[in-house]
C-alpha cells in the first residue's frame, strides 16, 4: 500500500439485496453476489443454530429446510434460493414450546454433545412432514446425510418415532422440563431491581 490508498488485489465480488422468509420472518440484506447460503444465515440473519461442521456437504450440520426440503445450506449459494421459505432449528419451535421432535431428542437420549442435532432434527421434521409412520429403514433413509459422532444412531431413530407418534395423535407431546418465562431483565442491564453484583 502507498500512501492512503489501498488497491485490492482480487476484485470484491458485486453485492445485491437478498431476500427470503427464514422462520416465518421476511428477511432482506445486503450479501455479496457469491455468498453461502450458510453464510448468510449465520452472520447477516443471526440464525446461529445453523452449524458450520465439514464445509463439504458430508455431514449434515448445516441441513436447513428451503420451501419444505431439506438441503445443506453449505452447498448451496443463497442467491440460488432468494425469494423462498426457509426454515432453520429455530423455526421448529412455538415460541417458547419446543416441537414434538425437539421434545423427543431430549426424551430418548438423542441429543448428546448437541452439534449435529440442528441438522437431524431439520431433516427429520421434513420426513415427518411427509409421512408420519415411517418405518426404522425410511427414517435411517431420511437421516442418512447427517453424521453423529456420540449416539450409534439408535436413539436418535427412537426419538423420531417418539415423535411420529405424537404427530398422529397416539401420545401427548412430553412435559417441559421447566416452565417457560419472560426475560428476567426485561429493561436490559440498567433495570433497577437487577441482583447486586450483576455486571452493568
Amino acid at each position: 500500500m502507498v500512501g492512503d490508498e489501498h488497491v485490492e488485489m482480487i476484485p470484491s465480488p458485486a453485492k445485491s439485496v437478498w431476500s427470503a422468509e427464514v422462520n416465518g420472518t421476511p428477511v432482506e440484506v445486503l450479501i455479496p453476489s457469491n455468498a453461502v447460503l450458510l453464510d448468510v444465515l449465520r452472520d447477516k440473519v443471526g440464525t446461529l443454530g445453523v452449524k458450520r461442521g465439514c464445509d463439504l456437504g458430508t455431514c449434515g450440520c448445516c441441513t436447513v429446510m428451503i420451501d419444505g426440503v431439506p438441503r445443506l445450506s453449505c452447498l448451496c449459494l443463497a442467491g440460488q434460493v432468494d425469494s423462498t421459505s426457509i426454515t432453520t432449528v429455530e423455526g421448529l419451535a412455538d415460541g417458547a414450546h419446543l416441537a414434538p421432535i425437539q421434545a423427543c431428542f431430549g426424551k430418548y437420549g438423542g441429543s448428546q454433545c448437541g452439534f449435529c442435532t440442528p441438522g437431524f432434527l431439520i431433516s427429520a421434521q421434513a420426513l415427518l412432514n411427509e409421512n408420519n409412520t415411517p418405518s426404522d429403514s425410511e427414517i435411517a433413509c431420511a437421516i442418512e446425510g447427517n453424521l453423529c459422532r456420540c449416539t450409534g444412531y439408535q436413539q436418535i431413530i427412537e426419538s423420531i418415532q417418539g415423535a411420529a407418534a405424537i404427530h398422529r395423535g397416539e401420545v401427548p407431546l412430553p412435559a417441559a422440563a421447566s416452565d417457560p418465562h419472560p426475560d428476567p431483565h426485561p429493561e436490559g442491564p440498567d433495570e433497577p431491581n437487577m441482583p447486586p453484583g450483576h455486571a452493568r
